[in-house]
């Protein structure tokens, strides 16, 4: 725990036996009560080496994708009681070390949800960040701020910490199973007016690193530029769309994907 609130890292696993032992070593097990791996269907021992370390893990019968993945992490972290979620990569992209500063800042009330930033410090590129998708993070980020008038240094990382209130309250189920799931999630965020810090945070690309080629890239990239026209037309009332509803469907296991008032 921190501050009296339940801390839960859940890792969105698939193909992870390489990485799974490092990752899972350097979590701060001083704050964090639980550790939950969801594995979407992985064909290597990625759930055998969670057992072994003792990761309670929830297994994915079929590949459902990575955005299906997380709807599966925040609906057992909820159910668990996590009063702060934080969403890891087990393939060590990102330090794990700096969960305590990110948890801290959502457990203090500063900020309702941490993003940890490979561009702050300038540690992408130098982390081996190809550089198309360096290009691409950054055209895009800057796209994003203009349009939601926020000044984030990037909206595509996968290291985020987020309050039991956050998950609770934005329409996630509503969003894609593929990896456009955290853009649009970060627009729902935007959206409903959540407070929104970030870390500095290193990373590490390497063969073992969970990644997507060029071609899945660019239609991740126009998936994010859709989700922004989405919101810009959701602020001006010009239409409606369900991913900015709050009154989205629930799950069977608590309020995650809408809160019906």
């Amino acid at each position: 725990m921190l501050l009296g609130k339940k801390i839960i890292v859940v890792l969105p696993a698939y193909n992870a036996e390489r990485t799974l032992e490092k990752t899972y070593s350097e979590i701060p097990k001083d704050i964090v009560d639980e550790i939950v791996l969801v594995d979407d269907f992985s064909s290597d021992k990625t759930i055998e080496v969670s057992r072994r370390l003792g990761i309670d893990v929830i297994a994915h019968k079929s590949n459902m994708g990575y955005g299906a993945n997380q709807k599966t992490c925040y609906k057992e972290a909820l159910r668990r009681g996590a009063d702060i979620v934080v969403m890891l990569h087990p393939d060590y992209q990102y330090p794990p070390k700096i969960i305590t500063p990110m948890a801290g800042l959502v457990a203090s009330g500063i900020f309702d949800v941490v993003l940890g930033s490979r561009i702050l410090g300038g540690y992408a590129l130098k982390g081996g960040m190809p550089v198309y998708k360096y290009i691409m993070n950054r055209i895009l980020t800057l796209v994003q701020n203009i349009f939601t008038g926020q000044k984030l240094s990037e909206y595509h990382t996968g290291y985020r910490a987020f309050s039991r209130e956050v998950l609770e309250a934005i329409p996630v189920l509503e969003n894609s199973d593929d990896f456009v799931f955290d853009n649009q999630m970060l627009m729902q965020i935007i959206y409903f007016g959540y407070k929104i810090g970030e870390v500095t945070s290193p990373c590490s690309y390497s063969r073992d690193s969970s990644s997507i080629n060029i071609r899945r890239s660019i239609v991740y990239g126009l998936g994010v530029l859709y989700s922004t026209i989405q919101y810009l037309l959701q602020k001006a009332k010009i239409c409606h769309f369900v991913m900015f509803d709050k009154m989205g469907r629930e799950n069977s296991n608590g309020r995650l994907g809408g809160r019906h008032e």
